[in-house]
């Protein structure tokens, strides 16, 4: 979730240095492309049917949806709590903490509750094959921010020996 909340920071500040339309334009057409291969590479890497695909696609947007208004929610709180915190509102503070935290769960209730809505319409190998492609689609694009050059990243971390 770092990795992630990282890579999205570093490539919403490489569109900051443009202009207020070029940024939103940017952004629009930066998520719309990330969202193309994305899709692309699930499909691939997950070996969906076009009949599992009609399926499930409507319920993987779906909780993206939802992940995505929690996670908003989550940095929404995580600003407000941040600012009481450097202006040393300590009366504010316990209040926006419980609501962050609040935010939080609301957030890994959404992530909990998904892989049950993918195995309404996947097999648990696919909906398996899911988690596996959404881990190798992020490590690649984290390499391509890192500039490496073939945009794999799919091997585990190795244990120091």
């Amino acid at each position: 979730m770092k990795r992630i909340i990282l890579a999205t920071a570093a490539i919403i500040f490489a569109c900051t240095s443009l202009t207020a339309n070029a940024h939103k334009k940017c952004d629009k057409d930066w998520k719309e492309k990330m969202q193309s291969e994305k899709i692309a590479f699930l499909t691939m890497e997950m070996d969906i049917t076009p009949e599992e695909a009609q399926e499930f696609w409507p319920v993987y947007n779906q909780v993206e949806k939802e992940k995505d208004a929690a996670f908003e929610e989550v940095i929404k709180t995580y600003k407000a709590l941040n600012e009481a915190v450097e202006k040393g509102n300590s009366s504010d503070v316990p209040k926006l903490l419980d609501k962050y935290l609040e935010a939080q769960d609301k957030l890994r209730a959404v992530e909990s509750k998904a892989p049950a809505e993918y195995r309404k319409v996947l097999p648990v190998e696919k909906v398996a094959r899911l988690y596996v492609a959404e881990e190798k689609f992020r490590r690649q694009h984290i390499r391509k921010l890192h500039g490496k050059k073939d945009g794999s990243g799919d091997a585990a971390p190795q244990a120091n020996k």
